[in-house]
């Protein structure tokens, strides 16, 4: 009777250590397979993160040395086109020395190639003996660049394949143009660097069209149009193989139905940009090799990872922890930044202003002593007048003394015109922007003006356009600017005995005010709309009247040049955008004016 009982607690036991057994072999089948597929995907993207950071290291390095090359390249014409030597034998035709001067000049700069044009394109001097003598007056670094003011960057197909990189500048010699200055930058170096590695790597600038790569064929096309036409078996190898286990990595790229991992970055110079293709093939490798050892040694590290799990979650939490406290203090910094730039650009913003409004009111300064002798005309007058009214009412002539009275008040309203001219200017310019008639403007700049005018009997030509040419922007800060090269124009003029000034209004793409001289020219060109740069005597400017004109332009969407006249003088030129619409609409908003 009492062993039933023993062998019933027995086969339960059994009963429960079986199942527990069982269980347990289940939750470590459960646990094991989950913990490889866990680590797979781990280690996967860390691997895989790690392939990145690699190439999207090795991108900006080569991006940062292709840019540090374009940029150290870009001062050399600036400083050739102001080397004596060069100016000299461009001015007296001799250049036996001007080709070791360049020579000179190679291994300090690192240029392919340096060359020396005078101005029929025909190359006097080189670093390259072979093209002495050759024409390049058809070539754009010639053209453009006798047209242009700064340095110019040109890319040209080369007859062998590939591109050649230049840049040109003009060289002066006063107001004369000698000639051109141009530098070959050797960028195929980095295409020389870049075939030892095991990534793709292309250039393309902002026409899409790529300028450099590893692969020599696919200079000249699109991306995809290179990567249809031959795959860089060289650089890119079969990454990802249709397979059916779990060790797929999801790709960024296909080509031709494989896997790679593409990254782009952008080269801050004329919108080019550069992209690599790197293999997974090395992901795949270690991730494998990782999973092997854990599959062989999951029975022993089983308890080693439940506790690494534990500590992990632990860890990650204080992590996060600290985490949040850094992004909540950060939060705080960067909101008193934010704070702290908006006060500053608000204060930056009213100083612009009154900067602006201390111009206008210099120029009131200016135009003072003229306009006190305009004043002081009507003024005598007047008194004239009434001196003869007066005498008219003693003898009875009340019907004379009217007379008088009305040009006293035509006197008046002479007057009161040129004040409500000067306060029109005087007053700030308006937050928003209105249609402006340019020549309405124009008009009223010339009648504040006109003493000045009078007082120098300056010749004023205008050309006008038949039709309204209307732009969007505050008509007193366009006045502003006419007047102030108007006032440029006149002080230009003070050693000429004819002082003339010719004034263009033209539309086209752009509503475009011309205002030409006949004065001396500017000496220095690039200096001009220079803060605190001015060429008058001191006491009659302190040089503001170009800069604050030039923002005032800019920020209406439009530019403001100068140049010299081929026949002499200066040459100002205010483009502004068109504003289009039909006569009807200009009628209204005139009317509405």
């Amino acid at each position: 009777m009492a062993v039933k009982p023993a062998q019933r607690r027995a086969s339960e036991t059994t009963r429960t250590i079986g199942w527990r057994v069982r269980l347990a072999l289940g939750i470590l089948t459960i646990v094991a397979v989950v913990t490889v597929v866990m680590t797979n995907r781990l280690l996967t993207d860390r691997f895989t993160e790690t392939t990145r950071n690699r190439a999207e290291l090795r991108l900006a390095l080569y991006s940062g040395n292709l840019l540090s090359e374009l940029r150290r390249s870009a001062i050399v014409p600036q400083l050739l086109a102001r080397d004596p030597s060069l100016i000299g034998a461009l001015n007296s035709a001799d250049y036996q020395l001007s080709s070791q001067r360049l020579i000179s000049f190679v291994e300090e700069i690192g240029a392919a190639n340096l060359m020396l044009l005078d101005r029929d394109g025909r190359a006097v001097a080189a670093t390259d003996r072979n093209v002495l003598g050759s024409t390049h007056r058809s070539e754009p670094y010639f053209i453009d660049a006798l047209r242009a003011l700064d340095t110019l960057f040109t890319v040209a197909p080369r007859e062998a394949g590939g591109f050649t990189f230049t840049y040109s500048r003009r060289v002066t010699s006063g107001s004369d143009t000698l000639g051109v200055i141009v530098v070959e930058v050797d960028l195929q170096k980095f295409e020389r660097a870049w075939a030892g590695i095991s990534a793709a790597v292309l250039v393309t600038d902002s026409s899409g069209q790529i300028v450099l790569a590893t692969e020599p064929r696919w200079r000249g096309l699109t991306e995809e149009a290179a990567l249809m036409r031959q795959t860089p078996q060289s650089a890119i190898e079969r990454a990802i193989r249709a397979t059916a286990d779990w060790t797929a990595l999801p790709p960024d790229a296909y080509l031709q139905g494989e896997g790679v991992m593409r990254l782009e970055t952008r080269i801050p110079f004329r919108g080019w940009r550069m992209a690599s293709f790197t293999t997974y093939a090395s992901v795949r490798e270690k991730v494998n090799g990782v999973l092997a050892l854990e599959i062989m040694g999951f029975a022993l590290l089983l308890a080693l990872a439940f506790y690494a799990l534990s500590r992990r979650s632990a860890l990650r939490l204080a992590l996060f922890a600290r985490e949040s406290a850094e992004l909540r203090h950060l939060n705080a910094q960067l909101q008193r930044e934010i704070a702290e730039r908006k006060r500053v650009q608000e204060d930056l913003a009213v100083a612009e202003q009154t900067l602006e409004q201390s111009s206008k009111l210099a120029a009131l300064g200016e135009m003072s002593a003229a306009v006190s002798h305009e004043l002081n005309q009507p003024l005598a007058a007047m008194k004239t007048y009434l001196a003869g009214a007066r005498l008219l009412l003693r003898r009875n002539r009340p019907e004379e003394a009217i007379v008088s009275f009305g040009r006293i008040d035509d006197l008046i309203e002479r007057m009161g015109a040129i004040t409500r001219q000067l306060k029109s200017y005087a007053r700030k310019g308006q937050d928003a922007l209105s249609p402006v008639n340019m020549g309405d403007a124009l008009a009223s700049s010339l009648s504040m003006m006109e003493p000045q005018l009078r007082q120098r009997r300056v010749l004023i030509n205008r050309v006008l356009p038949p039709d309204p040419a209307m732009v969007m922007g505050d008509r007193l800060r366009i006045e502003q600017v006419m007047v102030n090269l108007l006032r440029n124009a006149i002080d230009a003029t003070k050693s000429e005995r004819e002082p003339q000034v010719d004034i263009i209004l033209s539309v086209g793409e752009t509503v475009t005010l011309t205002v030409r001289d006949n004065g001396p020219g500017i000496a220095d060109l690039d200096e001009l709309f220079e803060p605190f740069y001015t060429t008058k005597q001191p006491g009659d400017g302190v040089g503001l009247g170009l800069a604050i004109s030039s923002g005032i332009v800019n920020d209406l969407g439009g530019r403001l040049t100068a140049r010299n006249g081929q026949a002499g003088g200066a040459v100002f030129e205010m483009q502004l955008p068109i504003l289009t619409g039909d006569a009807d609409t200009y009628s209204k908003i005139e009317a509405a004016e």
